[in-house]
């Protein structure tokens, strides 16, 4: 299983996705690979291929809850480009590079404070973190258990 943090920590809010997985990295989380990066790339496609299940893990903006998790499906190719894809087009380019569908879902973290240049998360981005981070390890505990 492969989890995915990704944002900006230089932009507020924006570093959510890697504040997270270093915190899920910090705890080793077993059958668990953890990456941290500033965009999704194609590169990833590679990665996400080699696991049967990937979790991307990113900032959410004008979320009216702490958090959301959803299943996603390979697609929006037309956002497909150099500098930086949404985590339905890395699915797409696992499907046709690699033949893989590994099953995927984005736990979005909701932010305040994006855009302005700066480290360290709002009041508000670190509460919901925290709830973010308690509903995974509990979700990850059960899926654990299942496959156990």
């Amino acid at each position: 299983m492969l989890l995915i943090g990704y944002g900006n920590p230089g932009r507020g809010d924006d570093g959510l996705g890697p504040a997270f997985s270093e915190t899920m990295a910090a705890k080793g989380l077993p059958s668990w690979e953890i990456d941290t990066d500033y965009q999704l790339v194609a590169e990833h496609a590679f990665d996400v291929s080699q696991h049967d299940l990937v979790v991307f893990a990113d900032a959410e903006i004008g979320a009216s809850v702490p958090y959301s998790f959803r299943e996603i499906k390979p697609g929006a190719q037309e956002v497909l480009g150099s500098h930086s894809l949404v985590p339905e087009t890395v699915l797409a380019l696992c499907q046709t590079l690699y033949g893989a569908e590994p099953r995927a879902y984005v736990l979005g973290i909701s932010g305040k404070d994006f855009g302005e240049v700066k480290e360290g998360l709002s009041a508000e981005a670190q509460a919901n973190l925290a709830e973010a981070e308690g509903f995974f390890l509990d979700w990850a505990g059960k899926l654990s258990a299942c496959t156990a």
